[in-house]
């Protein structure tokens, strides 16, 4: 309770000592963040987590390693997976989930394993993403939005692991995701939402033509020196994480037989994020294949060369109040939103 009143007050505070001018909203660009920040989930709960660094290499669970946000209270299916972070050219913080519970019949959500045959629809087969739109992170807008609604898509076998990027030729924030018609292969499409991030606008059309008649998921797209790294997962005798690189980040992937992860077991969901001040990028995948999970990192300045870092506390990376994370991602913080997002939740980390 004294964490909530003092957040309020300081709250208070910032409001009543900008003049109506300085309040006009900056959007922050790199040279003012000083703080990292992760969201993730994990598999027991089916809920939303958060981390934050000062430094991008030890990561500390905002809520003592406990949810932020409850799977049970946002999802249609009562569970989440897969979340994914985005800050917006207008600053607002997207936040994209796959609404799917992987338990549910064994926790009482349902009657069946999944909610339609396993047998036409395939592993997992759920329908819709839940969305969420927020300006400080605390205060959060949702939308729960279903991909089967869409004409020609009403036959979908799944929607997983929606990310948000914007595209400058269009002018608009795109949802990318993994589906698959029926119980067909998993491919990766694109399309574009509002503003409010509740409605896509346009109709869902594929991101990259795969070569081979395997699964793929998980994109993750970033821009660099005028070309899109996509990375994503391939399903070539077994899973890893593989790159192809466009001039356009909707069309026009250049495959790469190469695989980017140095892992021996499966792995998936990768997430590109930049070392602040450094031209330096770390690819973060989660190794689902070993036991207990952990997420993976490698390092690179030319997205050619890659300097494997290890799992979390086997390496550089760090974690100090939580483990087995699950499919995370990364966005910078400003020192104010780092202070504030700890405030929030009662955490005692100092940011510089």
């Amino acid at each position: 309770m004294k964490n909530k009143i003092a957040f309020l007050l300081l709250a208070l505070l910032m409001l009543f000592s900008c003049g109506e001018d300085s309040r006009k909203k900056h959007i922050p660009t790199e040279k003012d963040m000083s703080a990292y920040l992760m969201v993730y989930f994990k598999d027991p709960t089916h809920s939303l987590y958060m981390a934050v660094s000062p430094d991008g290499y030890t990561f500390t669970d905002v809520n003592g390693g406990e949810p932020i946000m409850r799977g049970d209270t946002i999802a249609t299916q009562k569970g989440i997976r897969d979340p994914h972070i985005y800050r917006g050219p207008d600053g607002a913080f997207y936040l994209a989930m796959t609404d799917l519970h992987i338990f549910a019949q064994r926790e009482g959500y349902r009657d069946t394993e999944w909610e339609r045959p396993g047998e036409l629809y395939s592993w997992g087969n759920n329908r819709g993403f839940v969305l969420l739109k927020s300006d400080d992170l605390i205060n959060w807008k949702r939308a729960n939005l279903r991909i089967d609604t869409i004409p020609g898509f009403e036959n979908i076998g799944c929607a997983w692991a929606p990310e948000t990027t914007y595209d400058p030729e269009e002018q608009n924030l795109m949802l990318y995701f993994t589906t698959r018609f029926g119980n067909e292969k998993n491919k990766l499409y694109y399309a574009y939402i509002n503003n409010d991030y509740n409605q896509l606008v346009s109709e869902p059309k594929p991101l990259l033509e795969y070569p081979k008649d395997n699964n793929i998921i998980d994109a993750d797209i970033t821009s660099v020196n005028g070309k899109y790294h996509m990375f994503y997962v391939a399903h070539d005798d077994g899973a890893g994480i593989k790159q192809a690189i466009s001039d356009h980040i909707n069309r026009e992937y250049v495959y790469d037989a190469r695989w980017y992860d140095p892992e021996e077991k499966a792995c998936e969901a990768p997430n590109v994020w930049k070392r602040i001040g450094e031209d330096k990028w770390i690819l973060m995948y989660d190794c689902y294949g070993i036991d207990p999970h952990n997420f993976g990192f490698s390092e690179t300045s030319d997205f050619v060369n890659f300097t494997n870092l290890g799992r979390f506390n086997e390496g550089a990376m760090k974690t100090t109040n939580f483990s087995s994370p699950k499919h995370g991602a990364v966005i910078h913080l400003t020192k104010h939103e780092a202070e504030k997002l700890a405030l929030y939740w009662g955490l005692d980390m100092k940011f510089h």
